[in-house]
Formats: C-alpha cells, sequence, structure tokens
C-alpha cells in the first residue's frame, strides 16, 4: 500500500481528500497542516507521495519542495501541489523546483487520482 502525505491549512479538506485516498484508492495517508509540520512528516514517514498545497502557513510549497530536493532522504519523493492560483508561470516554476505535477483547485477527484497513479508508477519504474 502506498503511503501519501497530504499538507493542506484546510482540515476539512484535508478531511475530505483523506478519506477518497484510502477508500477510493487504497492508499494510507498521513496529514499535516503547514509546511514544517510537513517538512518534518516526511523526513520521519518517507511518504511514496506528497501532496501539498501551495499556500499554506510558516512555510509555503514552493519553500517545501526546496526543502525536500535538498535532503536524500526525500529528493526522490514525486511531489504534486494543488494551487487556487491558475497561472501557467507558476505551474512552470513549481515544476522547475522539481514538482512532479500541478492542479488547480477546485479539482475534479478523477483528475487526481489518475495523477497520483502516474507519479507512482514513474517513482516504481526507476
Amino acid at each position: 500500500m502506498a503511503k501519501i502525505l497530504l499538507m493542506d491549512d484546510e482540515p476539512e479538506f484535508v478531511e475530505m481528500l483523506s478519506l477518497r485516498l484510502r477508500k477510493t484508492g487504497g492508499y494510507e495517508v498521513i496529514t499535516a497542516f503547514d509546511g514544517e509540520e510537513g517538512l518534518k512528516a516526511a523526513q520521519a514517514n518517507r511518504p511514496d507521495l506528497i501532496i501539498l498545497d501551495l499556500m499554506m502557513p510558516k512555510m509555503d510549497g514552493r519553500k517545501v519542495i526546496e526543502e525536500l530536493k535538498k535532503s536524500d532522504q526525500t529528493r526522490g519523493i514525486p511531489v504534486i501541489v494543488l494551487s487556487a492560483s491558475a497561472s501557467p508561470k507558476t505551474a512552470e516554476e513549481l515544476l522547475k523546483l522539481g514538482g512532479f505535477d500541478f492542479i488547480v483547485k477546485p479539482f475534479e477527484p478523477p483528475t487526481l487520482m489518475a495523477k497520483i497513479k502516474a507519479a507512482l508508477e514513474k517513482k516504481n519504474a526507476r
């Protein structure tokens, strides 16, 4: 069973998405509500995939990706970034930083599930 770390500062969203990931995808889900907590959770739990919101307290998604990519322990974990910003420039910047994919909120759950599957398949093919 793949382990997913979900980082977002909206508790209702985290609860809803965690439930969907567990029930629909059969994933183990670890949650964090700010960037610092999420970075610590990534280092401690070594998830197979990280889903993170771009705008979070204490450390935003950009900084989280930068920190993840600095560590040998977390560098290879694919990151899917969620954001209310639909800016192509933002998406391009995050992918250059090392994000695997970018999804604009609100999104359709099947879209996220397909991107999760693609990220895990790519990671496992290495």
